[in-house]
């Protein structure tokens, strides 16, 4: 047994989240977005593929069995590789995070490790693959391990019934500050000489200095304005490390009681798996398949930013109106037929088009997933649970994109690897259709009422 601390560690409930909290939280997307946009998305796929030998690189042991790997396909193995690392430490760390009330440490340390090395990428040059591979790996865990703790404050902050709208907003901010950034860093590389900056190339790399600072810069107002929620009570055990790991053990056993938030995970994983290869193979797709010139690309992807503002509020109105599980199942509608036109796009002018339908829905997807699993997240465990939601996020990350490069290795046609999207959404559709959504807010309620004298709290 363990005593009440509630005292010793005043915090504020969901009702006493205020306004300036509310603009602090959505200010980490606006922040980190810009990775998202920039580095993972638009210019560096971009530039891998031009330091990338035309050649192509050999993988394998010198001598012995191996392949000849083009720029699409290493890309898909560095983001997959990256991603397993975040789904294997994300839940842990989350239980480590919760135990200590500290979320904000960890989202810092994420974050201005993540925008050093982002802004590292500027030393990459014409050749430097593995470095730029380093580089971005490195950035893009601290991306993606962030947003364990940064979505951890969601159910702490919002009410069921309200996640929806303040997912939304978030990624809402996310997309006007990813692409105000994006217009900018396009603006450079299409007329360096306004700038100052004497060819493309340098603009270029000075894009990737641009995202870190402003992700650095922008980060500093949630870590200022939010407020660091209480630790769970102590446990006997007063190691962390052990009590956190003992006490994750214990979750993936009571996890299986929050049966639809075990099928929701599920359903995630799999249709999660065509939107995150959308978004990391989009461009070098239009680069070395459509033969697109670095300035469609990135406007493009200015496009996608633009569209995705009122995409990802629409889809929270579409929530509020017809239900959450409603809204994203229709988004997987639009998310198929797109990976179905991928196939056939040939010209520049189709390829807008793909990317204004993706635009709509690819906000509106992620911020109803992220809202409607906190529905069933029990708020004093958010943290942790938002920890497993990351290893079903990063799992779909890399499997997806796995594929993606395997599939380009072993046929030589990117298309047919386009194609085969489309079975990660209907699957995902199949499985989304199961899940009870009021049933599992039944869950979450009984485990809120449990947890005073639960075994996740003691260790």
């Amino acid at each position: 047994m363990h005593s009440d601390t509630s005292a010793a560690h005043p915090s504020p409930t969901r009702a006493e989240t205020t306004g300036r909290e509310i603009i602090g939280w959505c200010f980490y997307d606006w922040a980190n977005s810009a990775f998202a946009t920039t580095v993972l998305a638009a210019v560096l796929p971009i530039y891998f593929a031009y330091i990338f030998p035309k050649q192509g690189l050999y993988l394998g042991l010198p001598g012995g069995p191996g392949w000849i790997t083009r720029a699409p396909s290493l890309w898909a193995y560095a983001v997959s590789l990256s991603l397993l690392l975040v789904a294997l430490s994300s839940p842990l760390l989350g239980a480590i995070a919760d135990r200590t009330g500290a979320k904000k440490r960890f989202l810092a340390c994420y974050a201005f490790t993540g925008a050093a090395c982002t802004s590292l990428l500027y030393l990459v040059q014409k050749g430097d693959v593995w470095l730029c591979l380093i580089l971005f790996m490195i950035a893009n865990i601290c991306f993606a391990g962030g947003n364990v703790f940064y979505n951890a404050y969601l159910p702490q902050m919002a009410e069921p019934e309200k996640m929806d709208r303040l997912s939304g907003w978030g990624f809402a901010a996310g997309y006007l500050g990813g692409g105000l950034l994006l217009a900018l860093n396009l603006l450079m590389v299409k007329n360096p000489a306004l700038f100052n900056i004497p060819d493309p190339l340098l603009a270029t790399r000075l894009c990737f200095i641009s995202v870190g600072l402003w992700w650095a810069v922008f980060t500093i107002p949630t870590l200022v304005l939010v407020k660091e929620r209480a630790p769970l009570p102590p446990a006997s055990d007063d190691n962390v490390w052990r009590c956190s790991f003992h006490r994750l053990r214990t979750t993936l056993a009571k996890i299986r009681s929050y049966s639809e938030l075990l099928r929701f995970l599920i359903a995630f994983l799999i249709y999660n798996d065509g939107i995150q290869t959308v978004i990391v193979m989009a461009t070098i797709f239009g680069k070395t398949e459509l033969q697109l010139s670095s300035s469609t690309l990135l406007t493009t992807l200015l496009l996608i930013q633009v569209i995705g503002i009122p995409g990802a509020i629409l889809f929270s109105k579409l929530a509020d109106w017809f239900g959450a599980k409603f809204a994203l199942m229709l988004s997987l509608v639009v998310w198929t037929a797109v990976a179905c036109y991928g196939f056939f796009v040939q010209t520049a002018v189709e390829f807008l088009l793909l990317a204004a339908a993706a635009g709509l829905v690819l906000g509106g997807s992620q911020s109803i997933s992220r809202s409607l699993y906190g529905r069933f997240v029990p708020p004093a465990h958010s943290a942790e649970f938002y920890g497993f939601y990351a290893v079903s996020n990063k799992f779909s990350s890399i499997l997806g994109p796995l594929l993606f490069g395997f599939l380009t290795d072993l046929t030589g046609n990117i298309r047919i690897a386009v194609l085969s999207i489309t079975v990660f959404f209907l699957v995902g559709m199949a499985l989304l259709a199961g899940v009870d959504v009021e049933k599992g807010k039944r869950q979450r309620r009984l485990g809120n009422g449990e947890e005073t004298h639960s075994p996740l709290q003691q260790s």
